[in-house]
């Protein structure tokens, strides 16, 4: 019983002697950080891997993460400056740059992160109204950014980023901006449409004027050569002519060949006889009682020419008598009494 007694002492001795030791040891893990209190005052932060601490006399607190932390709060009512409520679902990144601030200077960072991203998010959106909140995402996170790290700057906290995950407007509020949205779509494809018709009216008017053109262009140069061809036709008749060297008698041959056709029209109740007619008649007479004196056409003619010259002769005295009757229908034409 006496040798018991020790042995207990000595057990229980030991046992306290380890768990001091335990005590003493604190081990860190790798981006964690640890405030230690000595006496109840703030004494030094445990850094990764391990320290000693003293038993009983130094209070080591739960260990506070340094990662980035990602916070996502849940949605918040907000009005805006036309007093229409939207519910903002907002994110948050930040990181513990000091632990000891973190643990000391507020009661729990996460909370107050939360509350004061509200209000801000709060005072930013009352200044907009819908429309402008709607599209000025990355202005809204900025301003939020700036205010939140600054006031969180003094709780060893430091703000990366704030970026809004979503924007709900009411319900009434969507239905109307998507019919406007659907205003919009019709009013741009109208424009296009208007756009398309008009560019194609154009390109038409376009092609038509460069074909009139093309047309114009086609019409004078076949004037133009019409024109040159009856020019050189011309010129060659009158070069032809002048080769020959007519004389009074042809004039009066081809006046005498023209009267029948004056006088074949249907409306041709009046018509004057050309003075230079009845001098025709007389030279064609002239040219028959007489013979033909030599000429460059009559000189040196072969005798197969007589029978075409006889047959030409027929023919001008043919023309000589139909000249006459015509001559003789018109003066009786200008003897008739006109009809009532």
């Amino acid at each position: 019983m006496d040798i018991s007694a020790p042995l207990v002492a000595g057990l229980l001795v030991a046992l306290f002697a380890i768990f001091t030791v335990i005590r003493a040891v604190r081990i860190v893990p790798q981006a964690r950080a640890r405030n230690v209190e000595r006496l109840g005052r703030y004494h030094k932060t445990l850094t990764p891997g391990l320290n000693l601490v003293i038993p009983y006399i130094d209070r080591v607190h739960p260990q506070i993460d340094l990662r980035e932390q990602v916070v996502s709060f849940k949605p918040q009512p907000v009005i805006t400056e036309d007093n229409l409520v939207v519910e903002i679902d907002t994110v948050l990144y930040f990181q513990v740059t000091d632990p000891r601030a973190a643990f000391y200077e507020i009661a729990s960072f996460l909370q107050a992160v939360e509350q004061l991203t509200v209000t801000t998010l709060r005072n930013v959106v009352g200044s907009m109204d819908l429309e402008k909140t709607l599209t000025s995402r990355d202005t809204i996170n900025s301003q939020l950014r700036g205010v939140l790290d600054e006031a969180t700057g003094k709780w060893g906290l430091r703000v990366n980023r704030v970026e809004i995950k979503a924007i709900d407007p009411p319900t009434s509020i969507k239905e109307a901006m998507q019919k406007q949205m659907r205003a919009e779509r019709d009013k741009r494809a109208a424009i296009l449409g208007a756009e398309g018709q008009r560019q194609s009216q154009i390109l038409t008017a376009e092609g038509d004027k460069q074909a009139a053109v093309l047309r114009a262009e086609g019409n004078r140069t076949a004037a133009i050569l019409e024109a040159e061809g009856q020019s050189r036709a011309i010129d060659e008749v009158f070069q032809a002519i002048h080769r020959n060297d007519p004389d009074p008698k042809l004039l009066a041959y081809q006046y005498l060949q023209a009267l029948p056709q004056l006088a074949q029209g249907q409306g041709n109740n009046f018509w004057v006889i050309p003075s230079e007619i009845t001098t025709a008649l007389q030279g064609v007479s002239k040219a028959f009682s007489e013979s033909l004196p030599p000429s460059p056409a009559t000189r040196a003619k072969p005798a197969h020419d007589d029978e075409a010259a006889s047959k030409a002769a027929d023919d001008t005295a043919e023309a000589a008598q139909a000249a006459a009757e015509a001559v003789a229908d018109a003066a009786e034409a200008d003897r008739r009494p006109p009809r009532a």
